[in-house]
């Protein structure tokens, strides 16, 4: 299959790219402080929607597993998590900001489907916040504070299955796992045990030189 050149429309650098579950559709985070939605198919792509509200360059964007809706996460220079929810098609609104982070919000990642909705995000002021939403709408918020105390960069989920499984058996509780990176050159490895994230290698990880 060839190459297919996307034009964005965006108006300076593109950090992120993010494809949803179904390969349909692209978000785009820039630092022209807008996400752009734009349609993909084997022929051409289609600008679908712009979306504005950040006050500052888009770090990363990345989007909910269907199963919770048509939402997309997105983080920026300005601090803030906003949370898109489709109405309409392409018609995108501000769903949730969560704007507890002092600094940049550098890295958004959610958590596998079967845990719920559960946004992770990593900030330059050395925190990682945890957001997930409870069934009356609104979200609890967990924190590790100090992760990485001059800044994390980025964040990921291990699967929520226990480890050497292949298929969840039902019988154990999902396992709530992460892993960050940070300005302190190190990787961390977090585990959710009794509602307290804790480190669960130690020491870091401790491979690189410069920043992760």
């Amino acid at each position: 299959m060839p190459g297919q050149k996307v034009e964005t429309g965006h108006q300076d650098t593109v950090h992120d790219v993010a494809m949803d579950y179904y390969g349909k559709r692209l978000a785009t985070a820039s630092s022209d402080h807008t996400i752009k939605i734009i349609g993909v198919s084997i022929a051409a792509s289609q600008h679908l929607a712009t979306l504005t509200g950040h006050q500052g360059p888009v770090w990363q964007v990345a989007w909910a597993h269907p199963k919770f809706g048509s939402l997309l996460a997105s983080c920026s220079y300005d601090g803030r998590v906003i949370l898109w929810k489709e109405g309409n098609q392409n018609e995108w609104t501000q769903a949730h900001v969560f704007d507890e982070h002092k600094s940049s919000v550098n890295s958004v990642a959610w958590a596998p489907h079967e845990l719920g909705l559960c946004l992770a995000c990593g900030s330059s002021d050395g925190n990682i916040s945890v957001f997930t939403a409870r069934a009356d709408g609104g979200w609890d918020t967990s924190r590790i504070d100090q992760a990485h105390p001059v800044g994390v960069t980025s964040v990921s989920w291990a699967p929520s299955t226990a480890p050497g499984a292949l298929v969840s058996g039902g019988l154990l509780d999902p396992v709530q796992k992460l892993c960050s990176g940070g300005c302190d050159n190190t990787v961390k490895v977090w585990k959710l045990n009794n509602g307290l994230w804790k480190m669960d290698c130690f020491p870091a990880f401790q491979m690189h030189t410069d920043w992760v």
